[in-house]
């Protein structure tokens, strides 16, 4: 079908040096150096080469290579894809261009290449800077090596993003308050805060199960974040998004391409590529539909991603949306009814408890298509 131009690429790399105990992604243990990874790199050298020809990357303005651990694959695999890159599309200052790291195998020489090609944006999953809760998540590095792969990340980059986790098994708020202020300390200019969550066939499942560790508690989880939120905000960040916050100006513009419902391209095994136009949008991962929505979901699925950021539905949104969605502006009252949402300065916006409530928030708002 016609569709709008593609505006955001992800690439995704799935290896790592080893699975995390909360690891559900498409990801494998497997030596960076291995004739398989190369071969799978190379797959993607072709795909961009191909996409290019199509004329697909032209209009991209954000560029995200995750995983998996991307800088596990080795600078000759990374430059070779980000040159590739940067022939086909011209990556330019002005495209935002994020890669993963882990610290484990983030070093100088990494730092120097992936910022002489054009990558400008490093997100390194930390995850915590205490050693023993790293080693029960199965992390392949410690918190000194964190800290230097900071530092080292430093020698080139101004925009570093840390991942942060709450809610481990053991990790008290105390311990996670220190967690956030060691990112600030740091320089970080972006950290993202993620909520533990036990997923089936990974090895924290099985442990819950056996009762040999205890599930997530969600009070504690929600003290956590609100502690992250007090913590991050005397320092100068600000929430944009509902486990992103940033310093002025290192807002990741990848991250907030999906929650606007920009039209992405996915590469690599079970990325997603999102198709749409004014009448349909699609995802295909693996050759595979995995959504496919017509003009009154599209338009209840945009309401409920706008609500996952600070800046939320603006009053114009909302009347372009209930054209489609009748029932909408009331479904908006009565979401403040139960103090999710509220509304000041011509939009609508999660309240505190709509920030740590989301799925009741985000349920009421898809529901509106009758999905």
């Amino acid at each position: 079908m016609p569709h709008d131009a593609y505006r955001a690429l992800y690439i995704h790399i799935p290896f790592c040096k080893s699975r995390c105990a909360y690891c559900d992604f498409t990801t494998q243990a497997a030596d960076g150096a291995s004739a398989a990874v190369r071969e799978y790199f190379e797959g993607l050298i072709a795909r961009i080469r191909q996409l290019a020809r199509d004329g697909e990357l032209a209009t991209i303005e954000t560029v995200y290579i995750g995983g998996g651990t991307p800088t596990h694959a080795g600078s000759a695999n990374l430059t070779s894809l980000l040159y590739a890159l940067g022939v086909s599309m011209h990556l330019t200052s002005e495209v935002e261009c994020t890669v993963e790291a882990n610290p484990e195998s983030l070093d100088a020489r990494l730092v120097d290449d992936l910022w002489a090609l054009g990558a400008n944006r490093l997100s390194i999953g930390v995850q915590s800077f205490d050693d023993a809760l790293l080693a029960q998540m199965g992390r392949a590095h410690d918190a000194e090596q964190a800290r230097a792969a900071v530092r080292t990340a430093q020698r080139k980059f101004a925009n570093i993003s840390i991942d942060l986790m709450c809610g481990l098994p053991g990790q008290t708020v105390q311990g996670f308050e220190a967690d956030v202020r060691e990112a600030v300390a740091l320089g970080a200019a972006h950290a993202s805060i993620y909520p533990l969550t036990v997923e089936e066939g990974t090895p924290f499942a099985n442990m819950v199960r056996a009762g040999e560790v205890a599930e997530p508690d969600d009070d504690a989880q929600a003290d956590m974040m609100e502690a992250a939120e007090r913590i991050l905000c005397e320092a100068g960040f600000a929430r944009y998004e509902v486990a992103s916050y940033a310093r002025p100006g290192f807002e990741s513009r990848h991250n907030s391409a999906y929650w606007h419902g920009v039209p992405y391209l996915g590469i690599g095994t079970s990325a997603t590529t999102m198709t749409q136009n004014a009448q349909r949008r699609m995802r295909v991962q693996d050759g595979q539909v995995v959504d496919d929505l017509d003009a009154a979901q599209m338009a209840a699925e945009d309401l409920m991603l706008a609500m996952r950021t600070a800046a939320g539905v603006p009053d114009s949104m909302l009347e372009r949306a209930s054209g489609l969605l009748p029932d909408a502006p009331a479904a908006f009252a009565r979401l403040a009814e139960a103090g999710l949402a509220e509304h000041e300065r011509g939009a609508w916006r999660p309240t505190r408890r709509g920030w740590l409530c989301g799925n009741e928030l985000y349920g009421a708002l898809l529901e509106l298509s009758g999905s």
